[in-house]
């Protein structure tokens, strides 16, 4: 039994005191109409509406049931807009995760986008590294993800991939930071400090690769995670990081160069599940490709998106958002 659709015939015949307006009013015959009436007293057991008179009146349950009703069907209407803005990724808790040296500002501006998109999702925020998203996500234990490429595709949709130019940090006392550019091969006979491999193995493997393909062929490779520890060593000197410029602002002591004929470029998009997919991760994504991408316009195009950028294409994105050599 619909028991909802039969309050909402109750209700309508109730405020008319009419079957045959009621029925009208509702868009329907007036025979399924009473067969409706017939069955929610069925139900109910009792008698909704006095029929003995030649006007309809309502029973002392029919008017107990009114009041009832109006609540029941309100809170009805209610669970409808819940689930339909559950449905649309409008309502409920996103669970994100974000690279552990993202800025700042970048963190700020992704928190009051999602805020002015969709006031009542929640936004459970972690840092995590992209190794840590990418199993995270797998296990469901994660709705979306901003990944550093390449990265494992499998079981992943992506959203549009934003292009980060890397250069070199240096200490600002280093003879190569008087350059305007630095040669990878210049680097030579420098230890290159570095995330762990295990934080993004992709990007990790891939920085060597091409660090060696230019000449550069770092006497130690130091790992560090917190960016503190990587200007400590940096400063210490003997070392270089390749990094995107916005970490050199963190320290004034450090200077960011770019790479001559810009060999590298870090890859960043948002990634989620191919399954059951959480309904306001694509809106994350898109999100998250604006808000990186207008990261750095104050400063100049430090972010670009691959349209657009100057640099060599390392990996590219097909029509579906997934990325190949």
């Amino acid at each position: 039994m619909d028991l909802l659709r039969h309050l909402r015939h109750f209700v309508v015949v109730a405020r008319e005191l009419h079957f045959g307006r009621a029925a009208e009013t509702l868009g329907m015959a007036q025979p399924p109409l009473s067969q409706s009436i017939r069955r929610l007293e069925q139900e109910l057991g009792a008698a909704l509406f006095d029929r003995s008179q030649r006007q309809v009146r309502l029973t002392t349950a029919g008017q107990l049931l009114l009041g009832e009703a109006d609540d029941l069907l309100a809170g009805e209407r209610r669970l409808r807009h819940l689930a339909d803005q559950v449905g649309r990724g409008t309502l409920g808790v996103l669970r994100v995760g974000v690279p552990p040296e993202t800025p700042a500002v970048t963190v700020r501006a992704l928190l009051d986008g999602l805020a002015a998109r969709a006031p009542g999702l929640d936004l459970d925020l972690h840092e995590l590294t992209s190794a840590e998203q990418r199993r995270m996500l797998a296990e469901g234990r994660l709705d979306v993800g901003l990944l550093h490429h390449p990265v494992e595709e499998a079981g992943l949709r992506f959203g549009k991939p934003v292009d980060v130019p890397v250069g070199a940090l240096l200490p600002r006392t280093s003879p190569l930071a008087r350059a305007r550019a630095v040669a990878l091969a210049d680097l030579a006979g420098l230890d290159l400090v570095t995330a762990p491999p295990a934080t993004a193995p992709g990007w990790h493997e891939h920085l060597l690769t091409v660090c060696r393909q230019h000449g550069f062929v770092p006497s130690r490779v130091r790992p560090a995670r917190n960016p503190e520890f990587l200007f400590g060593l940096l400063l210490a000197g003997g070392a270089v990081a390749v990094e995107p410029a916005a970490l050199a602002r963190r320290e004034p002591r450090i200077a960011w160069r770019p790479l001559v004929g810009a060999p590298l470029a870090r890859r960043i998009s948002a990634g989620w599940p191919n399954r059951a997919a959480h309904p306001a991760a694509p809106m994350f994504g898109r999100l998250a490709a604006e808000v990186l991408a207008a990261a750095e316009t104050p400063a100049g195009p430090a972010f670009v998106t691959p349209s657009a950028r100057p640099w060599p294409v390392l990996f590219e994105a097909g029509r579906d958002g997934k990325l190949s050599p």
